[in-house]
């Protein structure tokens, strides 16, 4: 089957649960307030593309390629991103709610997470190392055996990382975010 290849489109308002996005390769295309939510857009090339204001809550990413692509101010919840091809898997997300998302067993190398709301993203086994999160709410996000070495978390908050179950070396946490690290222990830290 002949798959068809989009550049520089910019698709806006468009609802892809009504008409299904096209399968194929799209490059350095934006889509602006676009409703993506509960759709399967499994298999599909996105390569340098933007995604602002976009609804892609529960999307199916089954094989989905995402190179060179930046969230912003996306609701994501509910996304699967383990399923979607790893190689290359080079993503940024900036004022997005990307709660009840999962990352496990991924390399997330430099990864960019500014001003999101992670609540309860699975990160179990991912590799984070030079990731950076700013400004980002972690409540209930889980870090199991998570490689977070030269990862800089010293302005997001709301973080439990138990150091005995995570790779930390030279990360960078806030004098206040010390307390997350302990939270296993059930002490009281008075300043």
């Amino acid at each position: 089957m002949e798959q068809s290849y989009t550049a520089d489109k910019i698709f806006e308002k468009s609802d892809f649960t009504i008409t299904p996005l096209i399968m194929g390769d799209y490059e350095s295309c934006q889509f602006i307030n676009c409703n993506f939510s509960g759709t399967d857009i499994s298999g599909i090339h996105f390569s340098d593309c933007l995604f602002t204001r976009c609804n892609v809550a529960n999307a199916t990413l089954a094989g989905t390629t995402f190179s060179d692509i930046q969230f912003r101010e996306c609701k994501m919840p509910g996304l699967h991103f383990e399923t979607c091809n790893h190689i290359p898997f080079k993503v940024s997300f900036h004022y997005c709610l990307l709660q009840l998302s999962s990352f496990y067993q991924m390399k997330l190398k430099k990864m960019n997470f500014i001003h999101t709301h992670l609540h309860e993203t699975d990160f179990t086994e991912a590799d984070l190392t030079l990731a950076v999160f700013e400004h980002c709410d972690l409540t209930g996000a889980i870090f199991d055996n998570t490689i977070l070495e030269k990862a800089d978390l010293h302005t997001s908050f709301n973080y439990s990382i138990d150091p005995e179950r995570n790779k930390l070396k030279k990360a960078v946490f806030s004098v206040q975010g010390l307390s997350s690290l302990l939270d296993k222990y059930d002490i009281v830290i008075k300043g």
